[in-house]
């Protein structure tokens, strides 16, 4: 305690000289305008380079599993790839119907790869951030999907950044069916668990049962056909009476979701136009 107080003695002009410097500070931020958003504006810059340094570590920590995913994915396109190429190496002529559709299926959709920037998952409306826009052909309306299942679509883009709306949004529908049998209904989130969504609308006579996987339908000009949702943890009958109502445990992990590519289809375009000319023939019938 002696030698304390000692010290405290010796060092007392050096800790008063501290203290008033402090408070200067305090009161030349504090009380001027100019200098205080000087402050706020090198401190939010220190603090998001921090983060940056924080997101960079943590991305490296888990940069060994997140290559052991990507190996084996790429292990399994390998595969069918591989399988695709020697069902149709000697089909250059005459294609039978299953492997005209596969050739159409395949070509029909241009893929983006990108990176999640930002996201939401405790929200009603959540939202998610990826790294490619405008500038690299992404637009609204576009499916996203990432390496455990559909993640959701496109709803707004810049330049470089889009916003895509996740299936874990209340505003999300998307038209899914059930793998083996191929009945389908409209894949939603009413809120709560960002593991479970809900396919409703399927016909009671679909015999739809615990573990039957469902995925994307191709009923519109968003998803090709046959893309992983998730799988069926529940079967429950429909308030309406008429139908039920399957509890969707989904592919994607939106917890540590950072990986995704961006479907284009191609023909879009041509099928829209479609739906424009088929409204537009309505019209006049109705005149």
């Amino acid at each position: 305690m002696a030698a304390l107080l000692e010290f405290l003695k010796k060092y007392n002009y050096w800790f008063i000289f501290i203290m008033l410097e402090v408070a200067s500070f305090v009161l030349l931020f504090r009380f001027n305008s100019y200098q205080k958003s000087v402050w706020f504006t090198q401190s939010n810059s220190v603090a998001a380079k921090v983060n940056k340094v924080y997101t960079d570590a943590e991305a490296f920590v888990h940069l060994d599993e997140v290559n052991r995913k990507l190996t084996a994915q790429n292990s399994v396109l390998q595969m069918q790839v591989n399988d695709l190429r020697e069902r149709l190496k000697d089909s250059t002529s005459v294609l039978g119907i299953n492997d005209r559709h596969i050739l159409d299926t395949l070509s029909g959709y241009k893929i983006i790869g990108a990176r999640v920037v930002s996201a939401s998952i405790v929200k009603d409306e959540n939202l998610i951030v990826i790294d490619k826009g405008e500038a690299d052909g992404v637009k609204p309306e576009m499916g996203v999907v990432g390496g455990g299942g559909v993640v959701g679509i496109i709803s707004a883009v810049n330049d470089h950044y889009s916003m895509v709306l996740p299936i874990i949004n209340r505003n999300s529908r998307i038209s899914c069916r059930i793998r083996h049998s191929g009945y389908y209904g409209s894949l939603t989130w009413n809120g709560g668990s960002v593991y479970y969504a809900n396919l409703v609308g399927v016909p009671q006579y679909a015999r739809a049962k615990v573990g039957d996987a469902i995925e994307t339908s191709g009923y519109s000009a968003v998803f090709p056909p046959g893309l992983f949702v998730g799988r069926v943890s529940a079967v429950k009958a429909a308030p309406d009476g008429m139908s039920q109502q399957l509890v969707v445990n989904l592919g994607t992990n939106f917890g540590n979701l950072r990986d995704v590519s961006v479907f284009e289809n191609l023909h879009r375009q041509e099928i829209l136009d479609l739906f424009d000319r088929n409204d537009s023939i309505s019209a006049r019938a109705n005149i």
